[in-house]
């Protein structure tokens, strides 16, 4: 074992030692399509492949959303500034592979992980972006249901990865512990204009890392059923 395996090893561990030290309450066992279950009888790869479902329609509706609200709201100059402004993300600062060679040298742990920071950190500003939606004058209720649609599933999938993880270590039940704070602070009530530019990037570094989501838990899906070819990931 390398150097790198581990150091990643021990980082990984001290990551997830909150939730290791608690105790989770199971979801119902569902077996309906797309449903995640926390039902102990329920194989990893079958687990897996719900997950997998979860992500890819996560990834669907925020690319939906995304260009729904930029028709309704955002004038192509601001598209523009936005392409210009090269605007961060609130997801920079988090250990997540971004290379294409990064992402096939790390462990399926790791992926794992990554899918579960991501998800974690996305949960209170789709919360925050619900409340601002609602100011706005024009927003359509299709909009409305499809931000709030996402934000619901979003911790459903947080469950399923939490649950894949606990299969794939086997270190008892874990849970979920995301920072109540957020990564960002958001104003109160923001200038209109500014609000607008601030929610439009907000759905695109979404739609942006439910996309990184759902690559990550297809490649671990390819490495366990095809490890040797798995380069398109």
């Amino acid at each position: 074992m390398d150097m790198i395996t581990v150091l990643q090893g021990g980082v990984w561990a001290l990551l997830l030692w909150p939730c290791l030290l608690t105790v989770s309450h199971p979801l119902d066992c569902k077996e309906e399509q797309g449903s995640i279950s926390r039902c102990p009888t329920i194989s990893q790869e079958k687990l897996l492949d719900r997950v997998i479902q979860h992500a890819e329609v996560i990834y669907r509706v925020s690319e939906e959303s995304c260009t729904l609200f930029e028709e309704m709201f955002v004038p192509f100059p601001m598209r523009l500034q936005r392409n210009q402004a090269g605007y961060t993300c609130i997801t920079k600062a988090l250990p997540i592979p971004s290379s294409k060679s990064e992402i096939q040298q790390i462990s399926d742990t790791w992926l794992l992980h990554s899918v579960l920071m991501l998800v974690q950190s996305w949960i209170e500003p789709l919360v925050y972006l619900q409340t601002t939606l609602d100011r706005y004058d024009d927003a359509p209720d299709l909009l409305l249901n499809k931000t709030k649609w996402v934000s619901e599933k979003l911790v459903s999938l947080e469950q399923g990865v939490v649950v894949l993880m606990k299969k794939m270590l086997d270190e008892g039940m874990l849970t979920t512990a995301y920072n109540e704070h957020g990564l960002v602070q958001y104003d109160v009530q923001p200038e209109m204009l500014e609000s607008v530019l601030r929610d439009y990037m907000l759905l695109s570094c979404f739609k942006k890392d439910a996309h990184k989501m759902e690559t990550f838990l297809k490649l671990l899906k390819c490495r366990q059923t095809d490890k040797y070819n798995c380069a398109l990931y």
